[in-house]
Order: C-alpha cells, then sequence, then structure tokens
C-alpha cells in the first residue's frame, strides 16, 4: 500500500486528499498543511516510486503504469481507511490521475481543485515530450528532468518551485523514473476524452497566469464545462500551491467548504 499521512480534525468532517505530480513526492504541499487542517480532515499520500511510497517498488514491478493503475493504488489506502468519498486537491499531472480516479469511481469524489492542471498538450509540451523520450535512456534522468523542469518553469521568480521538484526528483530511481515517463505516451488519447467528456464533479482550475505550457488550453476547456470555474493567481508560474501558496489555499478552502455555490459564485 501507498505511504499515507493523516491528519485527523474530527469525525464528521471533510476529508481532503492531496495528490502531487511526477517526480514529486507529498512534501511539495508543506505550505498547505497548516491551514486545510483547520477545515478539514487530510490525507497526504506518496504515488508509487515516489518518496516514502519507493520502499514498496516491490509490489510495483511491471515495466509499464498506467493512470488508471495509480488511481486503483489511491483507492485502496481510501478503502482501508474507510474514506468513502473526498475531496481532492492535485498539482501538474495530479490532475490527470485525479481526473482518471473520476473516472474509474466518480462517488469517490466530491470535488476537484487541480492547480497547474496539465489537460492539453500544445505543440511545444508535444515536442518536448517526443524529445525526451528519444533520449530518456541516453541521458542521466535528472538532466532531462531539470531541463523539463526549466522550460515549464523558466522564470527567476519560479525558482524556488522549480528547485523545489528537481530536489524531489533526485529521490527517484532511475528505472522508476523511465516507469513515469512511459505514462506520456498515454496522455494525448486520454486528455482528449476528459476534454470532450466531462464529469458531473465540481472543479476548480487554480492556474498561474505565468503557466505559459498549460494555462491557455484550461481557459478553453472551463468555456465548455459546465461544471468548472478557473481562478488564475497573477506573478505564479506551473506550481501554485508553492508560487502563491496564500492565496492557493484561501481560493482553495473557500471552494472546498461549499463546492456548488462556490461554482455559482464564480460563474
Amino acid at each position: 500500500m501507498l505511504y499515507y499521512k493523516q491528519y485527523f480534525l474530527e469525525e464528521g468532517k471533510d476529508w481532503v486528499v492531496f495528490v502531487h505530480g511526477a517526480g514529486g513526492s507529498s512534501s511539495i504541499w508543506f505550505k498547505q498543511i497548516r491551514d486545510f487542517k483547520q477545515h478539514f480532515n487530510v490525507l497526504l499520500l506518496d504515488l508509487r516510486g515516489h518518496g516514502r511510497s519507493k520502499h514498496f517498488i516491490q509490489e510495483y514491478m511491471q515495466d509499464r503504469y498506467t493512470f488508471k493503475d495509480i488511481s486503483r493504488d489511491i483507492i485502496e489506502v481510501l478503502d482501508h481507511l474507510r474514506i468513502q468519498q473526498a475531496h481532492f486537491v492535485g498539482i501538474s499531472l495530479g490532475s490527470i490521475i485525479i481526473r482518471s480516479l473520476g473516472e474509474l469511481d466518480p462517488s469517490r469524489i466530491r470535488s476537484m481543485v487541480l492547480g497547474g492542471a496539465v489537460i492539453r498538450l500544445n505543440v511545444r509540451s508535444k515536442f518536448l515530450m517526443w524529445f525526451g523520450n528519444c533520449v530518456k535512456r541516453f541521458v542521466p534522468y535528472m538532466w532531462l528532468y531539470s531541463f523539463l523542469a526549466w522550460v515549464i518553469m523558466p522564470r527567476a521568480r519560479h525558482r524556488h518551485s522549480r528547485l523545489l521538484f528537481i530536489r524531489e526528483a533526485k529521490r527517484l530511481y532511475q528505472k522508476e523514473f523511465l516507469r513515469w515517463y512511459k505514462l506520456t505516451s498515454e496522455v494525448n488519447p486520454l486528455l482528449r476524452y476528459f476534454n470532450e467528456k466531462e464529469i458531473p464533479i465540481p472543479t476548480l482550475y487554480v492556474m498561474g497566469d505565468e503557466d505559459h505550457m498549460f494555462l491557455p488550453q484550461v481557459q478553453q476547456v472551463v468555456k465548455v464545462h459546465h461544471h468548472a470555474r478557473l481562478i488564475v493567481l497573477p506573478n505564479c508560474g506551473h506550481v501554485v500551491n508553492i508560487d502563491q501558496s496564500e492565496m492557493f489555499n484561501q481560493v482553495s478552502i473557500q471552494f472546498l467548504s461549499n463546492p456548488q455555490k462556490g461554482l455559482l459564485q464564480l460563474a
């Protein structure tokens, strides 16, 4: 089972589950825990091969992962803790995992906050994925990861977020990194399906105004998805929960406290 950590507030309070992105770990939510645990029961997870879940790597020795496999890992933890339904907060690739879980078992998700969401790849990101696939077995994986982190988060004020993700990625095994990188072959058809089929779950996208790789695609999708709203944070890159943590916490907690009302207020 995945490594997890709980912050239990009280019986009857809603649960919020945090899902990190590829190369990260639950430690990237350190700026969220204090605020969120005052309002919700909080569950942090380390996805397979990441953080403290890498010690269970023998359970996941198949050559290839799917987003459904990773979603089932999360459901296993929820079942173990007898959490029937929760709000989910994700960052970057974590947004795809949460959306995949919503397809697998939508009854488990009360609402979603997707930060730095990846919902469609533009020409530049498709080229980067192609380039990475071409060189991933010939260069040290940290060179590749560092290069991708710099392209996605290029500005000086993104430096803290960029270095944080690079530091976390160093804890991955190279074989584990390659397994996760293979997931990119799933991304295009999966995202196309997600964009065409909306699930009726209240969803808040929180994006940075400097997230040049992914913000334009989110803006387009929100125009046609009835259960989704978008908040754009100023002076902020891809990793919104780090770059603008106070604003991210404020808008997310307000939305999760009453998702249906939040959708109407943001309409």
